[in-house]
C-alpha cells in the first residue's frame, strides 16, 4: 500500500461514521428499492477515491470530495437503472398493479439525472455556487461547515445557496 492509499485508509477509518451519515442522507433522496446500501455507497466511494490522485486539506474538504464521488456513483447508478439496454424500463409486474410504482421510479431516476445536469450547468456558470450545492445538498454540511470548507463567510454561503437553489429549480422545471 503506497502513502496516498494509507492516508485514504486512515481518513476513511477516522471518518467512517461521517461518511455513513453522508451516504444515508444521499440515499434518503433515492427510490425506496435502491440496490445500494449506505455501506455499499461508502465502499464504492472509497474505491473511487483510492483510484484518484485527489488531495484534501481538512475534514470538510475530504467530505466534499467524498460527497462528489457518491453523487457520481448515484448518477451513474440512476443512468444504468433507466438504460434500455439493461432493461431499466422493462417491467416484471402487471401494468395495472405496478403503474404508480413504475412512474415513481422513472420520476426519481429522471430527477437525479436532471439534478446532475442542472448542477453541471450551474457549475459552468458559477463554480462556487456549484460547490456550495454539492457540500450542502450532497454532503449534508451546515452553512457554517460549508463556509469553513470554502473559506467564505456564512452570510455569503447563505446568499449563494439561495441563488443556487433558485437556479436549479428553474433549470429542472424547463
Amino acid at each position: 500500500m503506497n502513502a496516498s492509499e494509507q492516508k485514504l485508509a486512515l481518513e476513511l477509518e477516522a471518518m467512517y461514521g461521517d461518511l455513513k451519515r453522508l451516504a444515508r442522507g444521499q440515499l434518503r433522496r433515492e427510490r425506496a428499492d435502491h440496490t445500494l446500501s449506505a455501506t455499499g455507497l461508502v465502499h464504492e466511494a472509497y474505491l473511487k477515491l483510492a483510484g484518484s490522485r485527489t488531495e484534501w486539506n481538512d475534514k470538510h474538504h475530504f467530505l466534499g470530495i467524498a460527497s462528489r464521488a457518491m453523487r457520481q456513483i448515484l448518477v451513474n447508478h440512476a443512468l444504468a437503472h433507466r438504460a434500455e439496454k439493461r432493461g431499466g424500463e422493462w417491467l416484471k409486474l402487471t401494468l395495472t398493479s405496478a403503474l404508480p410504482e413504475i412512474e415513481a421510479q422513472q420520476d426519481e431516476a429522471h430527477e437525479i439525472v436532471g439534478l446532475d445536469e442542472a448542477l453541471k450547468a450551474l457549475e459552468a456558470i458559477d463554480e462556487r455556487q456549484g460547490r456550495i450545492v454539492e457540500l450542502r445538498y450532497f454532503g449534508g454540511l451546515s452553512i457554517e461547515e460549508t463556509a469553513d470548507a470554502l473559506s467564505l463567510s456564512p452570510a455569503t454561503v447563505k446568499r449563494e445557496w439561495a441563488l443556487a437553489k433558485l437556479f436549479l429549480k428553474r433549470a429542472m422545471e424547463s
